[in-house]
């Protein structure tokens, strides 16, 4: 069944208005109102707590609506596959530049329109939004951090809330103004890259920020022996829908992977990076049998 269905009928079964299950997911009642309507995309299972407050809010199995999104989304990601990228609206260029030194700046912006969304602007935008990212994620579950956010945006808590997990579905080609204006703005202080190595430093607000510098260095290493990379793969990662916020790590892992016979599809990889995300499928080091991991997101920053 269509989970925005079933969302409904449990509604109407329990005898529920669409503000009470707001209240109960902690979100408002005009997000979920477009959600069930389709105007706002499923969010991740494995980057929400939604599903689960939603599931015991109605009353269902643990773990149901969870499932019915993946394949959802899954669907709705396969009909996107044939939309052409975006790049990115000159408006966000202008605020990333912004948080650029200024001396780089002037050397990078006639590079950007000399080629717009090209090599260098694709690997800048992507870094700062990992970055922005990987600290709204570890740190989105945490109430303090996020009334902390939605103060400095001048918004609700449970408006926060929704937007937070809006932006963890985004990715580089779906940037938008309002992205930078809710979370790099605040959270990145500044940024610096060196056209020789490419290597970036990205500094962090104090007081929305973990860590006060993130740096990223490209290193040369010996090439690696050549294996024949599955068409699904390549699919997969032309997709940046479904592939979008991978990382060097995660893409290894991927192109270890080996079939036989079979020939897996792009979803099969996308369904895959999300399995290797997810906490609940990997016991922490040193733990007995049947023990889980703690997922990230329950940790207080």
């Amino acid at each position: 069944m269509n989970i925005r269905e079933l969302i409904k009928q449990r509604l109407d079964e329990l005898g529920h208005e669409q503000r009470d299950l707001a209240a109960a997911a902690d979100v408002t009642e005009s997000y979920i109102s477009q959600l069930l309507t389709g105007k706002k995309a499923l969010p991740a299972p494995n980057r929400s707590d939604i599903y689960e407050k939603v599931g015991a809010f109605l009353k269902l199995p643990a773990g149901e609506l969870s499932k019915l999104a993946n394949l959802q989304r899954r669907e709705e990601l396969k009909r996107k596959i044939e939309e052409p990228a975006r790049p990115l609206f000159q408006e966000i260029r202008e605020l990333i530049l912004r948080k650029c030194k200024p001396e780089k700046a002037k050397q990078l912006r006639p590079i950007f329109e000399k080629e717009p969304f090209g090599d260098i602007e694709r690997l800048i935008a992507q870094k700062l939004l990992d970055v922005a990212k990987g600290v709204a994620k570890e740190k989105w579950r945490n109430e303090n951090w996020l009334r902390v956010v939605a103060r400095l945006n001048h918004k609700s808590y449970e408006e926060m809330r929704v937007i937070v997990l809006e932006f963890l579905d985004t990715d580089i080609f779906n940037l938008s103004v309002q992205n930078f204006a809710y979370f790099l703005d605040p959270l990145i202080e500044s940024w610096d890259i060196d056209l020789v190595s490419f290597g970036m430093k990205i500094i962090l607000a104090p007081q929305l920020g973990r860590e006060r510098m993130k740096q990223f260095e490209f290193v040369e290493r010996e090439p690696e022996p050549a294996i024949n990379e599955e068409p699904g793969l390549k699919e997969f990662l032309q997709d940046t829908s479904l592939s979008g916020d991978i990382t060097q790590e995660e893409l290894v892992f991927l192109r270890r992977l080996r079939f036989g016979d079979k020939r897996p599809t792009e979803l099969y990889y996308y369904r895959e990076l999300q399995n290797l995300r997810d906490p609940l499928h990997f016991q922490a080091k040193g733990s007995p049998s049947g023990t889980r991991t703690r997922p990230i997101g329950n940790r207080d920053g």
